[in-house]
């Protein structure tokens, strides 16, 4: 195997499985999200005049978490960024512009290899190969304040220090300058808490549904805690899901 296909072991390891979806009430006009819970962020359906991007539910602060992200063979244009950003990241601009890094409120990397955060730019990695499918990993580490890509198993090194100091809540963000481009996220791990946290793990791993859960003879209270870690099962709306389908058969 060529040294440059070398995969590093999957970050968090001896964690669990994470649940969240990117937020349908915090994202640009021209991002609609289908598919398994939402996971599926397809932007600028028709055509593209600016900058889209889509906020994820989960806050990062003072935890360890790893999230991986299948993106489209369309990889081209200005700018597709992938990072985190405080509640005061833009999600839209009505420009191709590298949105998230363009301030003090994110911290992205761009297809093309580039890091950016407060309005600069630093040189990261090789620019992604375009019209070619690739998985990028993120691993966020609130303890130490750090923030390290993957590439297709890769582990590309440190791009970010210092994020344990932010105070805002921070979450996963994506965006996009290109025309019908498409993330997923995929494979999602966190890190545990202390051994509650774990024990929990196990037990979730073992209940079905929710209706398994209400069949638990144990407290409301240690209900309510188990089902923090479900998430609910969604279905996509049927009006956006069939429109989002119609633009990829007409791709």
């Amino acid at each position: 195997m060529p040294e440059d296909m070398d995969t590093d072991p999957q970050p968090l390891s001896h964690g669990c499985e994470d649940q969240w979806t990117w937020n349908r009430r915090d994202r640009s006009p021209e991002v609609r999200l289908y598919g398994t819970a939402f996971r599926t962020a397809h932007f600028h359906p028709n055509w593209s005049s600016g900058t889209a991007g889509v906020r994820g539910k989960r806050v990062l602060n003072n935890g360890r978490y790893f999230w991986e992200l299948n993106i489209s063979q369309r990889i081209f244009g200005t700018s597709m960024m992938f990072g985190i950003g405080t509640r005061k990241a833009r999600l839209h601009a009505d420009a191709f512009t590298n949105l998230l890094g363009e301030d003090e409120h994110g911290w992205g990397l761009s297809h093309k290899g580039l890091l950016w955060h407060g309005g600069r730019w630093y040189h990261y990695t090789k620019p992604f190969r375009e019209n070619e499918a690739t998985t990028i990993g993120i691993l966020f580490d609130g303890i130490a304040g750090t923030l390290t890509y993957y590439k297709d198993g890769k582990n590309l090194g440190v791009a970010f220090k210092g994020l344990n100091e932010v105070r805002e809540p921070l979450y996963p963000i994506i965006c996009s300058t290109a025309a019908k481009t498409e993330m997923t996220l995929a494979s999602m791990r966190r890190d545990f808490v202390n051994l509650q946290d774990r024990c929990r793990a196990e037990i979730v791993k073992r209940i079905k549904s929710k209706a398994d859960l209400d069949d638990l003879h144990v407290p409301p209270r240690i209900k309510s805690y188990l089902s923090e870690a479900m998430m609910d099962p969604v279905q996509p709306f049927l009006p956006v899901n069939k429109y989002v389908m119609n633009v990829l058969n007409s791709v």
